[in-house]
C-alpha cells in the first residue's frame, strides 16, 4: 500500500514538473483579459474536472475577482442565461472531448464570449474552440485505471497560479481579503490592534510628575495592570508594572512621582499592525498588555486576553 501511495505521489510531483517547465504560453494572456474584463470569469467542467473548476471559481471571488461556477449540464437547462456578454468563460476538460461542454461553446461562440480553455489535449474540440489556451502537460495518470489524478492535479495547481497572479498584478491587499472574509479563523487572524484596543477614557495613562498614590488608583481602576507614563503632549516615556512595583515596595513609594518609578523603553505596537504580530510580541517578552502608539503618542492598549477572545491565536 505505502509503494503504490508513494508511486501516486511521485507522479504527480512529476507532473507538476514538467508543468513549470512546459508553461502555457497563453498563461500571460489569460492574466491580462481578466484583469480587463469588466464582467465574471465563469468556470465549467464535468466530474473530476468540475470539481477543480469550482474551487478555482471560489479562489477568485474571495481574491477579488468575482466568479462563479456553472454545471454544464444545468446550463443546457438553462443556466446558459448566467453568462453574460462581458463575462469570459473557462472549461476544464482533461480530454477536451467532453460532450456536456458542446452547449456552452455553442452559446459562447454565439455571442463572442471568450473562451478558456484547460486540457491536457491541444488538438481536441475544446480547444480548437478556445479564443486562449491553458494547456498541461499530455502525461499518464497515477492511477492504473487512468482515474483523473495527476491531470486533476495539474489543473488545481494552474488555477491557483492564475488566481495568485491576478490578485498580486490587481494589487490586491489583506485588508481587501480581510473584506471577504470577515467570519472564521481567517477573518480573526487579519485583525488589527485598532479592531481591538482600548482607547481614550479606558487608557491607564498618568503624566511623569504623578504621585505613585494616583498611579496605584489608576492601575487599579483602569484593569491592566500597568500604568502608561506620557509627558504633556501624551508621548509615551515609560511604563509601570507590578514588577516596578514590587521593586519599591521599600522605598517610601507613595511619595515618589512616576518618572522616578517607571521602566523606560516598554514594548509598543502601532494601530495598524495585526493583532497576531502584537500576539507574537506579548509571548516573545512574557508580558500581557501590549501600549499602541501613534508617531509616538499614546492612542492605545491591547491585552491578550482581548487577542484570544477574538479567536486568534
Amino acid at each position: 500500500m505505502l509503494n503504490s501511495a508513494k508511486r501516486v505521489i511521485e507522479n504527480e510531483l512529476e507532473g507538476l514538473k514538467a508543468l513549470i517547465e512546459h508553461f502555457p504560453q497563453d498563461f500571460e494572456k489569460v492574466v491580462d483579459l481578466i484583469l480587463q474584463n469588466k464582467g465574471r470569469l465563469i468556470l465549467s467542467g464535468i466530474g473530476k474536472s468540475g470539481y477543480i473548476a469550482n474551487k478555482i471559481a471560489a479562489s477568485c471571488a474571495s481574491t477579488g475577482t468575482p466568479a462563479i461556477y456553472i454545471h454544464p449540464a444545468e446550463a443546457s437547462h438553462g443556466d446558459l442565461g448566467m453568462i453574460h456578454r462581458d463575462d469570459i468563460v473557462m472549461l476544464l476538460s482533461n480530454s477536451g472531448e467532453t460532450n456536456e461542454i458542446m452547449d456552452m461553446i455553442s452559446y459562447c461562440k454565439r455571442f463572442h464570449i471568450p473562451i478558456i480553455a484547460v486540457t491536457m489535449k491541444t488538438e481536441s474540440m475544446l480547444a480548437l474552440a478556445s479564443d486562449y489556451l491553458l494547456n498541461i502537460p499530455q502525461l499518464e495518470e497515477a492511477s492504473a485505471l487512468s482515474a483523473p489524478t495527476t491531470s486533476s492535479l495539474l489543473m488545481l495547481a494552474l488555477g491557483d497560479a492564475l488566481m495568485v497572479s491576478v490578485y498580486e498584478a490587481k494589487g490586491f491587499t489583506k485588508d481587501d481579503y480581510k473584506l471577504l472574509h470577515p467570519g472564521g479563523k481567517i477573518g480573526a487572524n487579519l485583525k488589527k490592534v485598532m479592531d481591538l484596543m482600548h482607547s481614550g477614557g479606558a487608557l491607564p495613562m498618568v503624566h511623569m510628575d504623578a504621585k505613585m498614590s494616583e498611579v496605584l488608583i489608576t492601575m487599579s481602576q483602569k484593569g491592566f495592570g500597568v500604568a502608561a507614563v506620557v509627558d504633556a503632549q501624551d508621548h509615551l516615556q515609560g511604563i509601570i508594572t507590578d514588577g516596578d512595583l514590587r521593586r519599591h515596595m521599600n522605598d517610601n513609594i507613595v511619595n515618589m512621582s512616576a518618572v522616578e518609578i517607571m521602566t523606560k523603553g516598554p514594548k509598543a505596537t502601532s494601530p495598524s499592525m495585526l493583532a497576531i504580530e502584537a500576539l507574537a510580541i506579548m509571548n516573545d517578552n512574557n508580558i500581557t498588555s501590549l501600549l499602541v502608539l501613534d508617531d509616538a503618542k499614546l492612542v492605545g492598549i491591547i491585552h491578550i486576553h482581548d487577542i484570544l477572545r477574538a479567536g486568534i491565536s
